[in-house]
C-alpha cells in the first residue's frame, strides 16, 4: 500500500511522498473544505507536479471544491535512466498501474474515503488515464486529457466507461487529429473541444485558463 501524509485546506501545499513497494514517488495533496472528489494529475514527458501549468489548473480545481494529487509517475532513479532511453515516458501500462496504486490508497485514506476519483492527464499521461479507467472502470469516474496522446492506449480505448473530456490546441494539429480518431473509439459520454489559437503546450494568453475551468466543470459534474 502506498504511503502519503496528507495536507488538508485551500492554501496549504507540501512536498509528500508516495511509497508504492520499493518505489518512492514526489507528490503534493491538497484537500479544500467540503471537496466533492479527487483528481489525480498524470503529467507527460519533461513535466512534474512543479510544473507551472499543472499547479494552475490544480489551483482552478480546487477553488471548484476538487481535491488533487499532483506527483510524480516516476522515481528520481527512473527519471535519471528515462532522460537516457526515454522508454519509461512511453510505458503506458507502467504509468496507468502507479496511478491506480495512488488512487487505492487515497480511496482508503480517511481524509479522502468515499471521494470520486477523477484523472487529469497530459500527453503520454492522457493515454495512462485512459488505460487505467479502462482496466478500473468501476473506480475511474472521469478523465480529462490536455494535449494528450489518447492513441497511446490503444486498444484499451474501447474499453474506457467514464465520461471523458479531450481538449486540444487548435493548432497543435497532429495532436488535434490523433485525439479526432482516438474520439471514435471511445464507446462511453465523450467530447472534443479545441482551444481557438492555442498549440500543444497551450502557452498563448488566458488558453490555458480555459482549459483548467473545462475541466473543473467536467470533474465537478460527476465526482459528487
Amino acid at each position: 500500500m502506498p504511503h502519503l501524509s496528507i495536507a488538508t485546506g485551500r492554501t496549504h501545499h507540501e512536498t509528500e511522498h508516495i511509497q508504492l513497494g520499493k518505489v518512492t514517488l514526489r507528490g503534493q495533496i491538497d484537500v479544500p473544505e467540503g471537496a466533492t472528489g479527487i483528481v489525480l494529475f498524470a503529467h507527460g514527458s519533461g513535466s512534474s507536479r512543479l510544473s507551472p501549468r499543472n499547479q494552475l489548473v490544480a489551483r482552478i480545481l480546487r477553488s471548484a471544491g476538487l481535491a488533487t494529487l499532483l506527483f510524480d509517475l516516476l522515481s528520481q532513479e527512473e527519471e535519471q535512466i528515462d532522460n537516457k532511453t526515454r522508454h519509461l515516458r512511453f510505458d503506458i501500462k507502467l504509468l496507468a498501474e502507479r496511478l491506480m496504486e495512488a488512487a487505492t490508497w487515497l480511496e482508503s485514506s480517511s481524509h479522502t474515503q468515499g471521494l470520486k476519483v477523477g484523472f487529469f492527464g497530459s500527453s503520454t499521461g492522457g493515454a495512462a488515464a485512459l488505460e487505467a479507467a479502462a482496466t478500473h472502470s468501476d473506480r475511474v469516474h472521469a478523465v480529462v486529457s490536455r494535449g494528450g496522446r489518447p492513441d497511446l492506449a490503444g486498444a484499451s480505448l474501447q474499453n474506457v466507461k467514464c465520461p471523458t473530456l479531450l481538449i486540444v490546441g487548435e493548432r497543435d494539429e497532429s495532436v488535434l487529429n490523433l485525439n479526432r480518431q482516438a474520439l471514435q473509439r471511445l464507446n462511453c459520454v465523450k467530447e472534443l473541444i479545441t482551444i481557438p489559437g492555442a498549440t500543444h503546450l497551450f502557452e498563448e494568453a488566458g488558453a490555458l485558463e480555459k482549459v483548467a475551468v473545462l475541466a473543473a466543470d467536467w470533474f465537478k459534474s460527476r465526482l459528487v
